[in-house]
């Protein structure tokens, strides 16, 4: 079975939606919606003009939850209740648009450093609370592997696997771009089976630049043929920065994932 391709541009969350009647113009399948500015959810406004754009196209929706300043592995208790609200009232007002929705993983604040097995284990219990409000909203949250920032937790294939075992709700969004930065390419194409959702988009190795497909370093004729072998899913997602680099994007997608 072939992967629909979808496309999602974090940049563009202050601008208005007419951007993505581009993304159908293109040839894309669908649109994953960043929610945060603008494109915030919760606010009636703002879902609103999201689901006019999505009725006026062809398009079907995955959304990424918000993450600006939100630390779910927190050892401060009112920010990581904050930061579990935010991510379920996402889930919430998502679940009629989309099963799928992804979220980041928690980070090591200067005080978290001191406790890494407590922020492991506040990392453990907000996937708990968001799993359950997953369930009950019919929506699968996918946990999503970081970047080469070291403070961030699930860099690694297995350590992304192994905290979210078990809960029911919480699935994992594997995100090639982000494999890249820490050099775990190979590593997370070879656990590939076990992603529930997909992110592609190019750098250089060193910084997450979001880069077209092929203006990077990262073989996509060796990651297309592994995740069409072995990927389980429906949608791989562009990550981009413009329509122009979508579009570019898309013609090397079209060229090796199929």
């Amino acid at each position: 079975m072939s992967v629909k391709p979808y496309f999602s541009s974090s940049s563009k969350v202050w601008e208005s939606p007419e951007w993505v009647f581009g993304i159908e113009e293109a040839g894309f399948s669908g649109w994953e919606i960043s929610a945060d500015g603008n494109y915030r959810l919760e606010k009636p406004a703002n879902k609103q003009a999201i689901c006019d754009v999505i009725e006026s196209t062809g398009l079907a929706v995955t959304v990424h939850a918000p993450y600006a300043d939100l630390n779910p592995a927190s050892i401060n208790d009112p920010i990581w209740r904050e930061s579990v609200r935010q991510i379920c009232s996402c889930i919430e007002h998502a679940a009629d648009l989309t099963d799928r929705v992804t979220m980041h993983p928690g980070y090591l604040s200067p005080a978290g450093k001191l406790l890494p097995e407590k922020v492991w284990e506040q990392q453990k219990e907000a996937l708990r609370v968001i799993g359950r409000c997953a369930c009950d909203h019919g929506v699968v949250a996918c946990l999503e592997n970081m970047i080469n920032i070291p403070e961030f937790l699930c860099h690694d294939p297995f350590e992304l696997l192994g905290i979210t075992e078990g809960i029911e709700g919480i699935g994992i969004t594997f995100d090639i771009g982000h494999a890249n930065t820490v050099r775990k390419v190979d590593g997370f194409l070879a656990q590939i089976k076990n992603a529930s959702h997909l992110h592609i988009h190019d750098n250089h190795g060193s910084s997450d630049e979001h880069l077209a497909l092929g203006d990077g370093t990262i073989n996509w004729k060796k990651v297309g043929h592994a995740i069409a072998a072995g990927y389980g899913g429906e949608v791989v997602v562009i990550e981009g920065r413009s329509i122009e680099e979508a579009k570019k994007s898309l013609d090397v997608f079209r060229r090796w994932f199929v």
